[in-house]
């Protein structure tokens, strides 16, 4: 039997007479294809509005972000502005020549004094010379010998003195040696140094009362008082200023002791109001008030 053929589609005829072609074979391993469907003008409306809206959202947030950054930096501004108008207006009025307080002037002259044992040359604060008055109130002049080395306090006092001077926190001893007009008498002068007057005045009120301890001897070898040590002391003393204390001993020239001079030549000779007036001339210079400006910029206000 002949293998049965494929049936071909027939055409339509139109009542014209006409072909009208049947529906088209799709190709092996083909799909058909479903056409895509435009949107409506009304969605593409309200696609466009959303956009617009969320532009204006956006816009609007940018804008307040940038407000409330301008008001933030316009404080900021505003009270840098204000502290420098202050500072300035400090600064002038500090700047202003004005009158001193009280407190003020007194400071100024405890700042003034404090600092003169090492403001101070040597030399001013033991002088060439010092006036006293001699037997019969003749004016006659203590000489100086020579300066030792700045020193620790113990190191230049009895130990009862150091003591009390360690405690109070001295800072430093300063010693010189003079002699008297005649070189019969030697006199050693220290100046210990406090940290302020308080602290002066704390320690002067525990110093032993003993006139046979006290600061000690300076001997400057190849002169009259290469003798004189602590075994010369006839007599201590101290006097105060400022914020500091300053000691004295003598003693003979000659190395005679304490032990081999009698009590009544050490009373009535002149050999103290030597050493008193020496160690008060130096205390005096050291304690005196200097003259205080009246105003923060000198005598003008």
């Amino acid at each position: 039997m002949p293998p049965e053929q494929p049936r071909i589609p027939q055409t339509a005829r139109t009542p014209s007479g006409l072909r009208r072609p049947g529906p088209r074979a799709l190709p092996l391993g083909a799909s058909a294809r479903r056409a895509r469907a435009r949107p409506w003008t009304a969605s593409r409306g309200r696609a466009a509005a959303a956009q617009a809206a969320k532009e204006r959202a956006e816009l609007a947030r940018g804008i307040r972000f940038r407000s409330l950054y301008l008001t933030i930096m316009g404080v900021v501004l505003a009270v840098a502005a204000v502290n420098v108008l202050l500072g300035s207006v400090g600064l002038i009025q500090e700047n202003q020549a004005r009158p001193l307080t009280d407190a003020e002037r007194a400071r100024y002259v405890a700042e003034d004094v404090a600092r003169r044992w090492r403001a101070w040359p040597a030399g001013m604060v033991f002088p060439e010379e010092l006036p006293y008055l001699g037997l019969g109130r003749a004016q006659q002049y203590a000489r100086r010998v020579g300066i030792a080395p700045e020193a620790a306090c113990a190191a230049a006092v009895d130990s009862p003195v150091a003591a009390v001077l360690r405690k109070h926190g001295c800072q430093a001893m300063l010693r010189a040696t003079y002699v008297d007009q005649t070189s019969t008498f030697a006199v050693t002068v220290g100046v210990a140094v406090l940290p302020s007057e308080q602290a002066r005045a704390d320690a002067a009120g525990e110093l032993p009362v003993d006139d046979r301890v006290g600061v000690r001897p300076v001997a400057f070898p190849g002169t009259v008082t290469d003798t004189f040590g602590a075994a010369q002391r006839q007599r201590t003393g101290w006097v105060g200023a400022g914020p500091y204390i300053v000691f004295s001993t003598v003693g003979y020239t000659d190395g005679r002791t304490r032990a081999s001079v009698p009590l009544e030549e050490q009373v009535n000779s002149e050999m103290w109001p030597v050493a008193e007036t020496v160690a008060g001339r130096i205390a005096r210079a050291l304690g005196e008030p200097p003259d205080v400006p009246r105003c923060t910029q000198g005598n003008v206000c």
